[in-house]
């Protein structure tokens, strides 16, 4: 029997409702409303003080914003306003970030590095009586083999290539099996290989997890963008596919325009 596609909407798993932080005088975000939906894959884009970074670290609790709210939709249809939690407990929740520079074990096998971030207590002393499990196992070969690092699983960290170690602490996210995975500017200092298969990895995890991705190669973003969010001085200035961003008079002014002229 042919499969009748569903015309239900998909539900959102994260909400940002009028959300303000200044610094000093200084409004990083202004009044931002944001909408994800379960297992999307958007792309944020927006010049220099845009307010991205600050954005980011408002989702994962590391700053608070003055006002507004941002709410983390869960399976049992339960809602967590996360301007309420600490920072170690979004991760808790299962929304993982990853970082510009890639934060890894240099020392420790690629392996190893993907075995220490498996979710689950990982403390001094359930990681002093840690062993391991078939199931742990068969995770950590199935994420390896999704990052394309498989054959370098007994490889030391600090001896992979940049992209290499990007897409290492991409599969560290992986291990913990995040609802919300936030990836800032994966594409920065990779080859044009790289950057080819880091798009592909990306859009690979499209549907099983729901990721905001910040960058700024437009190259890179036209390869994985599906809806785009453009921020302007800590606001959605305009958002939609690449092509509508692209071609918006207001985006070629602000960013596109100031892209160009900078290279």
């Amino acid at each position: 029997m042919a499969h009748v596609p569903s015309e239900k909407h998909t539900p959102l798993i994260l909400s940002v409702d009028g959300v303000t932080k200044s610094f000093d005088g200084f409004k990083a975000i202004n009044d931002l409303n944001f909408y994800l939906e379960e297992g999307e894959l958007r792309t944020v884009i927006g010049p220099n003080g845009a307010g991205k970074s600050t954005f980011m670290d408002l989702i994962t609790a590391r700053t608070k914003p003055d006002s507004g709210r941002i709410r983390y939709h869960q399976d049992d249809g339960s809602d967590v306003d996360l301007t309420r939690v600490r920072e170690h407990q979004v991760s808790q929740l299962g929304i993982g970030r990853k970082f510009q520079n890639p934060t890894i074990y240099k020392s420790h096998t690629v392996y190893d590095n993907l075995q220490l971030s498996l979710s689950g207590k990982r403390g001094l002393l359930s990681s002093l009586f840690y062993k391991e499990t078939k199931e742990n196992r068969d995770k950590i070969y199935d994420v390896l083999e999704t990052i394309r690092l498989s054959e370098f699983a007994d490889r030391l960290a600090g001896s992979l290539s940049h992209g290499q170690k990007q897409w290492l602490e991409i599969g560290m996210l992986l291990a913990q099996d995040p609802k919300i995975m936030l990836v800032d500017e994966p594409a920065a200092g990779m080859s044009d290989e790289e950057t080819d298969r880091t798009g592909e990895l990306l859009l690979s995890l499209e549907g099983k997890h729901s990721l905001i991705v910040i960058e700024h190669d437009m190259e890179f973003v036209r390869q994985i963008a599906r809806r785009v969010t453009v921020l302007h001085q800590g606001h959605v200035l305009k958002e939609g596919s690449f092509d509508f961003v692209r071609s918006d008079p207001e985006v070629i002014e602000v960013y596109l325009g100031r892209q160009t002229r900078n290279h």
